[in-house]
């Protein structure tokens, strides 16, 4: 789910989340195989399976629709459908967040928006952050491990698919005294 902490969320945007030198540069199919592998590397294990570039339906306009990536546990057929949205710098894709979150909540299945980047416009940035069909997520392309540049995307994962032994420390259990 997205963040509800506005300041640190721009601060996070600019900085792009990707540690002092600033965001990597990508592009959007960069960015989108980034959150395949990352969700396949943390999540492969656990039974879900990552597709990218699936048609599924329709758009709101009537446009056949294309879902960057696409998890499904083959065990039940839960799923969910994830658009990936990489702003480096400011430019037009800002002009699409309203219209693309409009179109997820028409999906017969869980969607969500992931997104990175240091170009977001401060108002976009603010509809992002306040969307529960948007969430932040940049993996170190290092080692594709579990951060905080990751935990919302992880929290979504976790209330899709019942994973929440993944990610809630089991050092937080409450014990009786």
């Amino acid at each position: 789910m997205a963040s509800s902490s506005s300041s640190s969320g721009a601060a996070r945007a600019s900085a792009g989340g990707g540690g002092p030198s600033g965001p990597p540069p990508m592009t959007g199919n960069q960015y989108r195989d980034l959150i395949a592998r990352y969700i396949d590397h943390v999540y492969g294990a656990h039974g879900l399976v990552v597709y990218t570039e699936v048609a599924l339906g329709k758009t709101i306009i009537g446009k056949d629709r294309m879902i960057d990536v696409f998890v499904v546990r083959e065990a039940d057929q839960r799923a969910i459908a994830i658009e990936c949205k990489y702003q480096g710098a400011q430019g037009t894709v800002d002009e699409k967040i309203p219209y693309a979150l409009q179109d997820l909540e028409a999906l017969w299945i869980p969607g969500l928006l992931v997104y990175a980047g240091g170009g977001w416009s401060r108002g976009v940035l603010h509809t992002l952050e306040g969307s529960r069909r948007a969430a932040y997520c940049l993996p170190d392309v290092a080692d594709l491990e579990r951060r905080r540049d990751t935990r919302e995307l992880d929290h979504v994962l976790a209330a899709i698919f019942g994973l929440w032994n993944l990610v809630i420390p089991a050092s937080r259990r409450f014990r009786p005294r």
